[in-house]
């Protein structure tokens, strides 16, 4: 698949009920993937992303606008 054009918010969090670490983009409703590390739910997103963006485009949809992502300091 072809990198997105926007950049969106991925949150990571420790699951008690998976048992795992959860990935969701809260910019793209239902985006959401799974993993054993952070890591892993990390890589998991970024394939999930990208389909959730194609899915969204082939239904003749607008891109989300990615929310502000908050600046790291320097």
């Amino acid at each position: 698949m072809t990198q997105p054009k926007h950049r969106y918010l991925i949150e990571v969090f420790w699951s008690d009920e998976d048992g795992g670490y959860m990935a969701i983009a809260p910019d793209l409703p239902g985006c959401n993937a799974f993993g054993d590390t952070p890591t892993e739910a990390i890589q998991e997103m970024e394939d999930a992303v990208a389909s959730w963006l194609q899915a969204w485009v082939s239904l003749g949809r607008s891109l989300p606008v990615p929310t502000a992502m908050p600046q790291q300091a320097a």
